[in-house]
C-alpha cells in the first residue's frame, strides 16, 4: 500500500487527508424543508466514509435560505444549525475521513425555489433568464453583494466551529459565484463586471472574508468550472470563460489565501459535459414536471422531452458538443491549471478506474479526484482499490438515472442492470439510508 499512490496522504497547508479519493459534492432531499439536518443525511455521509474516503465534500450546503437549489437540503444559514453538523462531522471523523462543507449559494439557478421564495427572483449578476430553464432572476445591488459575501464568511465560522475539517466555496457550474465569474452571464457595467478583474472580484471578497472569520490556519478550497461552455445548449449565447481566464482566476486565488482547487466544468448543471455521460430521457419525463413552475422556459424544455417528435431536436442541442470521453473528462484542463499554481489541485469527472486515477495522479495531472457518481454505485470503492482491483464488480454505467431522480426522489443508484433487473433489492438499497432513523 505504501508505494501506491491512491494511498498516499494528500497534505494540504493545514490539513492532511490520508489518501487521494476524494468524495465530490453529492446528496440529496435527506432533511427538513427548514434546513435542519436529518439522520439520514448523517447515515448516508458515514456510509461513504466506512468505505475508507480519504474525504468527503458535502453536497452545495445553502449560506442563506434564499440562495438553496432545492428544498430539503440541511443549511449552514444560522448558529442553530452547528450542532447538527457537529455531530455529522464526528460520525465521519469516527472512520478517519476528513470532512469539508460545500458552501453554496444558487444565485438564479433554483430548480425548486421552495414556497418562502415563490415571491423573489434569484439574485444574480444579471437581471437576465436562464436560456435554458428560464429561472428569473435580478442583478445584485452593492448593498446585497456585501450581504452574501458575509453569509458564506459566516457559513465558513460556523463549519470550523462544528469541528468540520475544511470548507469548499462553490465557484462553478453556473451557481452564484459562477454567474459573477462568467463572462457569458455577467453584464454588469460596474466594479463586478467587464474585464475578468471585476468578474473575480465577489469571489475574491468572499475569499478574503472567509480568512478574516476563520484565520490561515482552516482549510478553504474553491471548486471551479475550467471553462464555461456556456454555448454548449444554447448555442446563441456567448461561450463564456476559457481555460486561460480561469488560469489568471486560480493564480488570483492561490494569492489571497485558497489551500487547494476542484476542478470541474460548465456553466449550468447539468451541463452536456458535466456529468459526462447518458441523459435518460424516460426518467426525466418523469420528473422534470416537478420543475415545470420554476421557469419561465421549463414547459418548452418539457415538451422536447415529452414527446418523441420533439426528442431530435433535444438530443441535437444536448450532444452536439459532447464527445466520447467520460473518465477523466477534466483531466486535461486540470493539469493545464495544475502548471501554473503551487497548490494542490484535485479534478472531478467520471473517476473509478483504479490504474487510471494512479496515472492521473502520477504523471502530475491532478494530486488527487473527487468521485460523486461511481461511490453512489459503490460507497466501498476505496477498498475495491486497497484489495487490487481496478474495477468494482459492478461499475457505475453512467446513465446518470441518479442525478435526475435527485430532483424528487431520494438518492441512490437507479440503474436496476447493475441489480440484475430486480427492482424491490434496488428499491431496498436506495432507501437503506433512512436506517436507523434515530
Amino acid at each position: 500500500m505504501s508505494t501506491d499512490v491512491i494511498f498516499e496522504p494528500l497534505h494540504f497547508r493545514s490539513l492532511t487527508v490520508k489518501n487521494r479519493i476524494f468524495r465530490s459534492n453529492i446528496a440529496g432531499r435527506f432533511d427538513f424543508y427548514n434546513g435542519s439536518g436529518s439522520r439520514a443525511r448523517i447515515n448516508f455521509e458515514e456510509r461513504f466514509a466506512k468505505g475508507g474516503l480519504g474525504a468527503i465534500i458535502s453536497s452545495h450546503v445553502p449560506v442563506h435560505i434564499r440562495g438553496r437549489i432545492l428544498p430539503n437540503y440541511a443549511t449552514i444559514d444560522c448558529d442553530e444549525r452547528i450542532p447538527f453538523w457537529r455531530r455529522l462531522g464526528e460520525k465521519v471523523h469516527e472512520h478517519g475521513c476528513a470532512y469539508i462543507l460545500q458552501l453554496s449559494h444558487g444565485g438564479r439557478q433554483r430548480d425548486i425555489p421552495g414556497v418562502e421564495n415563490d415571491r423573489s427572483k434569484g439574485l444574480s449578476s444579471t437581471s437576465k433568464a436562464d436560456p435554458l430553464h428560464g429561472f428569473l432572476c435580478q442583478a445584485m445591488k452593492r448593498d446585497e453583494i456585501k450581504q452574501v459575501t458575509r453569509y458564506f464568511a459566516d457559513g465558513a465560522r460556523r463549519a470550523r466551529e462544528a469541528g468540520l475539517d475544511g470548507v469548499e466555496l462553490h465557484a462553478c457550474n453556473g451557481y452564484l459565484i459562477n454567474q459573477f465569474l462568467s463572462s457569458g452571464i455577467n453584464d454588469r457595467r460596474d466594479e463586478y463586471g467587464g474585464p475578468l478583474e471585476n468578474r473575480a472580484r465577489f469571489l475574491l471578497d468572499i475569499i478574503g472574508a472567509v480568512r478574516q472569520a476563520v484565520g490561515h490556519d482552516f482549510h478553504l478550497q474553491v471548486k471551479v468550472s475550467a471553462a464555461d461552455h456556456n454555448n454548449a445548449v444554447a448555442f446563441w449565447e456567448k461561450k463564456g470563460n476559457t481555460l486561460e481566464d480561469t488560469i489568471r482566476v486560480c493564480k488570483w486565488m492561490e494569492e489571497v489565501g485558497v489551500d487547494a482547487l476542484h476542478i470541474s466544468t460548465g456553466s449550468s448543471f447539468p451541463h452536456p459535459l458535466n456529468p459526462p455521460g447518458g441523459f435518460p430521457l424516460a426518467d426525466a419525463v418523469r420528473i422534470y414536471d416537478t420543475m415545470l413552475s420554476s421557469g419561465i422556459h421549463t414547459f418548452r424544455f418539457y415538451l422536447l422531452l415529452r414527446y418523441r417528435l420533439l426528442r431530435p431536436i433535444f438530443n441535437l442541442l444536448w450532444n452536439r458538443t459532447k464527445g466520447d470521453t467520460i473518465e477523466g473528462i477534466n483531466v486535461n484542463d486540470a493539469g493545464e491549471i495544475k502548471r501554473h499554481v503551487n497548490i494542490p489541485v484535485l479534478c472531478t469527472g467520471g473517476f473509478q478506474t483504479a490504474s487510471y486515477i494512479r496515472r492521473v495522479i502520477s504523471e502530475g495531472y491532478c494530486d488527487g479526484v473527487a468521485i460523486a457518481r461511481a461511490l453512489v454505485a459503490n460507497p466501498d470503492l476505496v477498498k475495491v482499490f486497497a484489495d487490487g482491483k481496478e474495477l468494482p464488480d459492478k461499475p457505475c454505467t453512467y446513465c446518470n438515472k441518479c442525478l435526475l431522480h435527485v430532483v424528487e426522489d431520494p438518492l441512490g443508484c437507479y440503474d436496476v442492470s447493475r441489480y440484475d433487473g430486480d427492482y424491490d433489492r434496488m428499491m431496498q438499497e436506495i432507501m437503506s439510508v433512512f436506517e436507523p432513523s434515530l
